[in-house]
């Protein structure tokens, strides 16, 4: 074990931060700003190290004892932050949006203030495991392709749970080339199984496994998806809610999000906007609401057309009709960016890896008056909102908790012409 070292803060990845007797920085995984901990497992590296609490000497006051079992029995890679309080983690999140934005964005910002969210646990409509060695889990936090053999997981929805719990002694009835399950409940109740598989044969036991279930009390619509194939019911309704569109795992949570996104953008009636990487459509809905004329741009043609069968608005897909409210593209933000109408207002709420350079410039000779940047990453964020160069001026910053429990973060960021 080296000396004692005093963690100091949580970095973006959730390991805590403390430095070295020779000055390189360390990262401590598992650790709470204010510990005192001997290290084990020291990793040199040229400008910084890595390594294990070995022994906790001081606690910090904002630890806390971890709910689930395998946080720290099986070292879970699914969560970073439940040995801090949610205060903490909090705190912890608003320095790491924060700290990127000023590091990489070279943006004069405050720390922004963070918005919890409701739930603490049980809050995830999505649950998705690996299968591999007879283990169906997740992996350790260590990057390894090990699995542990998951019993419970904590930030799991009910609903998810309650079907993992009648699932799990039945994976004999899974076809023996699956890879992954993903778990789902839909914002009806709905529970869904997706059995991911290799390219291969035709799986025909999913009616079996749902009479299996349905014996059990649970009513679930099972889905098979073969590698590189489309998602196809095998038990359950064919009209179901299709399991398989993207949507944010903590439903509740993400629809305030989407609501103060729209009330950051100010947009007027008549007003023209666009809502880049539109999923389903919900911000859209709330922008034709406040009489918006929008542009929406969505690769997942099925999340669009399932936005369509719920909208109050029309027209339906690639529609030209004129004078109508909305008019949705299927295809890449990168190859339509060019293509649309000059707008007042932009909403963009890109994937992890942000924005393509083609977009931000994209949306910077599109001259709209004000941008709302949604991420779900502040990296890649900050990048982004640095490509925009001197022609925007951020106006406000703002955070939300999203994923508790875990070091993610949602940010809603606003950006006027200047």
């Amino acid at each position: 074990m080296t000396a004692p070292v005093r963690v100091l803060r949580v970095a973006a990845g959730g390991e805590g931060v403390g430095t070295l007797a020779d000055g390189r920085t360390v990262f401590i995984p598992r650790a709470a700003p204010g510990d005192l901990v001997a290290l084990t497992e020291v990793e040199l590296r040229k400008r910084f190290a890595r390594a294990r609490i070995g022994q906790i000497l001081e606690a910090s006051p904002e630890r806390v004892a971890p709910r689930c079992l395998h946080y720290d029995g099986d070292r879970c890679g699914g969560c970073q932050l439940q040995h801090l309080s949610p205060d903490a983690q909090r705190a912890a999140k608003s320095a790491i949006v924060g700290d990127q934005l000023r590091r990489i964005g070279h943006l004069a910002v405050v720390d922004p203030a963070v918005t919890p969210s409701d739930v603490e646990w049980g809050y995830r409509n999505k649950l998705t495991l690996a299968i591999a060695g007879g283990r169906i889990g997740l992996h350790r936090m260590d990057g390894s392709a090990r699995l542990f053999d998951l019993q419970r997981c904590e930030i799991a929805a009910p609903a998810l749970q309650e079907l993992w719990a009648v699932l799990r002694p039945l994976r004999h009835a899974l076809p023996a080339d699956a890879e992954r399950l993903v778990l789902r409940v839909d914002r009806d109740g709905g529970r869904h199984l997706i059995v991911e598989c290799r390219a291969g044969a035709i799986w025909d036991g999913g009616g079996a496994l749902g009479k299996k279930l349905v014996a059990a009390g649970m009513h679930v619509t099972i889905w098979w998806r073969p590698e590189g194939g489309a998602a196809r019911v095998v038990s359950g309704s064919e009209d179901a809610y299709p399991a398989t569109l993207f949507e944010q795992v903590n439903p509740r949570l993400g629809d305030e999000i989407r609501r103060y996104a729209v009330d950051q953008a100010g947009v007027a009636s008549g007003e023209r906007a666009w809502d880049l990487y539109a999923g389903i459509g919900e911000t859209t809905e709330l922008l034709l609401e406040r009489g918006a004329l929008v542009e929406s741009v969505e690769l997942d043609r099925r999340a669009m057309e399932q936005g369509v069968r719920r909208s109050r608005f029309g027209p339906p897909p690639g529609s030209q009709a004129p004078g109508g409210p909305v008019e949705r593209h299927a295809g890449r933000v990168e190859a339509l960016v060019g293509r649309l109408r000059r707008p007042d207002i932009v909403i963009t709420n890109p994937p992890r890896i942000g924005m393509d350079a083609v977009v931000v410039a994209g949306i910077a000779a599109a001259r709209p008056r004000r941008i709302v940047y949604v991420s779900c990453d502040p990296a890649t964020l900050a990048r982004d909102v640095a490509r925009f160069g001197g022609g925007f001026v951020v106006t406000s910053v703002h955070a939300f908790d999203l994923f508790p429990q875990t070091a993610h973060v949602e940010t809603v960021l606003v950006l006027e012409a200047a």
